[in-house]
């Protein structure tokens, strides 16, 4: 049993991979961050295309097979309950590439519609 990338102390197919495989929906912003999340770390384009917001979604999604990501922080969150309809989280995801380890830092905005969580873009 593998550990979740998202570092919950869960396996993966116990965490986010039941969210990858649409057996449920992440329940709060937080969850469906870490999720996507994992989904980088596991190069799973189309959940990442299926949780991005429609009015931001690009066309395809390439992902960089040389990237490792192998840690991540959540700096801060604000909303994003199961009882909001928004919410922002601010994390910090380490990675490796070319030998070299770096940090994407961001803040993400979240909306809430029709009972699933989706990514809309950095603020």
């Amino acid at each position: 049993m593998n550990a979740c990338p998202c570092q919950s102390s869960e396996t993966y197919d116990e965490c986010c991979g039941r969210y990858h495989r649409g057996e449920a929906l992440a329940p709060t912003a937080e969850r469906l961050m870490r999720s996507r999340y994992s989904a980088y770390s596991v190069g799973d384009t189309a959940y990442l295309l299926k949780t991005w917001h429609p009015s931001t979604r690009p066309a395809a999604l390439e992902l960089d097979a040389e990237v490792r990501w192998f840690r991540l922080d959540i700096v801060s969150r604000a909303g994003g309950s199961m009882f909001d309809t928004t919410g922002t989280v601010e994390f910090r995801a380490h990675y490796r590439h070319d030998g070299r380890a770096d940090q994407q830092h961001e803040n993400s905005n979240f909306v809430r519609e029709n009972g699933a969580w989706l990514y809309v873009d950095a603020i």
